[in-house]
């Protein structure tokens, strides 16, 4: 018979994607671990995951059985819940998040999630969060639409251009345009959290334009303010500005990113869940154009 532990223990390595970090997160031996998922994987008649060393994923028949997990593990939470007294207890909500996002946006959106959600974040990159999306690994992502993304399910928060920043004492401070191959002398500092990171490096590369780097970094604030320091310059959304820094335009260098609040359609029907999503949506469409106002149209 299923048991409630083989249910945690295929959650956790589902969320983990590893033996090692799902035994962490549940607090069982590895060896303890592999065994449960055996033992489900025989109650259930087939294998739930493919095995090899650098990865583990869900065979077709994991794929199957990963919605039904889900509603067995809300079934469970739900009846620990049952007959409790005082406030109704919050819904539980995984928020993926691209490492790209200011942390100042994330704090005012979490905050308007929090009344009404047990929040726990993940931070990947935009493909790896729709991938989680994808397969019920996470309720909703932060992160960036598609051209023409929309949907009952889509909330769209802001668009931005990225541009070039330079030191405020930087020579070319004060130009209206640049072209790639006056920057052909500079140094660079690498946003490695930037989605149009490869999009940016083939742009100067066509440009004839080959850097040397400060630094790479996965920390925005960290490249951001080494490029104050005068040590490189770096490509971002106009949102990211911070003080020291000036936006340079570069010609023919138009990417520009849409940020938007993407829901599991499963998640956002429950019964406990839409109407709390609903009103947090309303808050959070309020914060976004709050957001735009104050930090991308003085940028523009």
């Amino acid at each position: 018979m299923i048991k409630r532990a083989h249910i945690r223990q295929f959650l956790a390595v589902v969320d983990a994607g590893s033996f090692t970090q799902a035994a962490l997160r549940i607090r069982v031996t590895q060896p303890a671990l592999s065994a449960g998922i055996a033992e489900l994987e025989r109650l259930v008649g087939t294998p739930l995951f493919l095995r090899n060393r650098r990865q583990i994923r869900l065979t077709e028949a994991g794929g199957r059985f990963l919605p039904i997990a889900r509603d067995l593990d809300r079934g469970f939470r739900a009846a620990d819940d049952f007959g409790r007294t005082g406030e109704q207890q919050a819904a539980e909500l995984k928020l993926g998040v691209i490492r790209s996002l200011s942390g100042e946006l994330l704090q005012a959106i979490v905050a308007a999630l929090r009344p009404s959600f047990a929040i726990e974040i993940v931070e990947n990159g935009d493909a790896e969060l729709r991938a989680a999306l994808g397969s019920a690994r996470i309720h909703m992502a932060i992160g960036g639409l598609r051209p023409g993304e929309r949907g009952e399910h889509v909330t769209p928060l802001y668009d931005e251009p990225l541009t070039m920043f330079v030191a405020a004492d930087h020579p070319l401070v004060g130009r209206i345009e640049v072209t790639p191959d006056e920057l052909a002398a500079e140094t660079m500092i690498a946003r490695r959290s930037c989605e149009f990171l490869a999009a940016t490096s083939r742009f100067f590369t066509r440009h004839g334009v080959r850097p040397r780097f400060a630094l790479r970094s996965e920390s925005d604030e960290r490249c951001l303010r080494m490029v104050a320091a005068g040590i490189g310059i770096t490509t971002a959304p106009v949102s990211l500005a911070i003080d020291g820094i000036v936006p340079l335009k570069v010609a023919g260098y138009d990417f520009r990113r849409e940020l938007g609040l993407i829901a599991d359609p499963a998640w956002a029907a429950l019964p406990d869940v839409a109407p709390r999503l609903a009103h947090a949506r309303e808050m959070i469409g309020a914060i976004a154009a709050e957001w735009r106002q104050a930090k991308v149209d003085p940028a523009l």
